[in-house]
């Protein structure tokens, strides 16, 4: 089947013994089992329900990997990941990551031994130059959040593997629909289910993906010990979004297009961040690894712009955490998603005070421009 009808029939396709084009939600805690190990293939919830085991085969389906894995949220994802790694070992991550992996790896994870460093996943060199062995993981994004820097997914894989190590990617914002990285040699793949493969901004989930099964044995036995699960019901509500994936991000990227090449034309916009743009660095990389440049901007407003007159003369874009819903949503990096990394630091990746990032939604194009020409006009000092 091709990608869009995996979508509506991949996985498991409804229900068998009913007839039900829909998967049912199994809202049990338990399983009935007749005698000593007599169960039906579930025991526990925790351990296995049948709807997150139809959200796990779909979403591994999909990534072209071996298992997946549904979670509370991509934070738990991740967490579970990096559970892979113990005292001593060292993960390379890229800069400008996303503000919540960092404050795991900084202020849980580094309790416990495991070590980071934030490299340059552009610089092959650099990634080389920092392989010794402690190093156990790449962890990249590409883009990154939020000033969307693109990394060669392939030539990091190659690189890693030579030297035994896993690599990691955070796929949340290309999803499976534009971007495959375990058939470019990931081994793990991330997402914030909350964002493009749920949709609609009314859950908050995680997956995992591995391409082994000596991973899917690993994941899977982290998974249920430590319990961070998706429950039934939101596992539900993602295989829902996800049949309307393919068409969800054809229009994101439709409208994101369209307001890119206005802004970029800007005088007010002092720097805009988009990989679906000729003068961004890594845009042929994108174009490669990529098929289609994704549904977020970055942007830097001019010094003749207040920031706070700009975000509250904004009318139809929600102000708020998060991305990819069917409403566009402007985030606030240096306060919101990324307020965990320290000042210095956020300055050094270019995390500025100015920098705003756009969730381009489903709404109509013109009335998105509109609003964003209007809050500059207003926030004009």
């Amino acid at each position: 089947m091709r990608f869009e009808t995996v979508l509506i029939h991949g996985g498991i396709d409804g229900d068998e013994q009913t007839g039900a084009v829909n998967v049912p939600v199994y809202l049990t805690s338990t399983y009935k089992q007749d005698g000593l190990g007599g169960h039906k293939g579930y025991e526990y919830s925790r351990t296995g329900n049948p709807t997150r085991h139809a959200l796990e085969v779909l979403i591994a389906e999909m990534e072209g990997g071996k298992a997946g894995y549904a979670f509370a949220s991509g934070m738990a994802a991740i967490t579970a990941v990096l559970t892979l790694f113990g005292k001593g070992d060292k993960i390379l991550i890229s800069s400008n990551i996303y503000g919540g992996t960092y404050r795991v790896l900084d202020k849980v994870f580094k309790n416990f031994g495991l070590q980071y460093e934030i490299v340059d996943t552009n610089d092959g060199q650099e990634v080389t130059g920092k392989l010794d062995d402690s190093v156990k993981a790449i962890f990249i994004e590409t883009p990154t959040n939020p000033l969307m820097s693109i990394t060669d997914i392939a030539k990091i894989a190659a690189l890693a593997r030579e030297k035994n190590v896993l690599t990691i990617v955070d796929n949340t914002f290309m999803t499976p629909y534009l971007q495959k990285p375990i058939e470019l040699g990931a081994d793990i793949v991330v997402h914030s289910a909350t964002k493009y493969l749920g949709g609609h901004s009314d859950l908050v989930a995680g997956i995992v993906v591995v391409n082994s099964d000596h991973l899917a044995e690993r994941i899977h036995f982290i998974q249920n010990a430590t319990g961070g699960v998706l429950p039934p019901f939101d596992s539900w509500l993602l295989i829902r979004g996800i049949k309307t994936l393919s068409v969800r991000m054809d229009r994101h990227v439709e409208n994101t297009e369209y307001i890119a090449a206005s802004l970029s034309k800007n005088a007010s916009i002092e720097k805009i961040y988009f990989a679906g743009l000729e003068t961004h660095p890594g845009h042929e990389l994108h174009k490669r690894q990529s098929k289609k440049p994704g549904a977020v901007i970055s942007f830097t407003l001019g010094e003749a712009l207040d920031i706070n007159r700009f975000l509250k003369a904004l009318k139809i874009i929600t102000v708020g955490e998060s991305l990819g819903g069917v409403e566009s949503l402007m985030t606030h990096p240096a306060s919101m998603t990324h307020g965990a990394i320290p000042y210095e630091l956020r300055q050094k990746m270019g995390i500025t005070d100015t920098l705003v990032r756009l969730s381009v939604g489903l709404e109509n194009k013109e009335d998105l421009l509109e609003d964003i020409l209007n809050a500059i006009r207003t926030a004009q000092i």
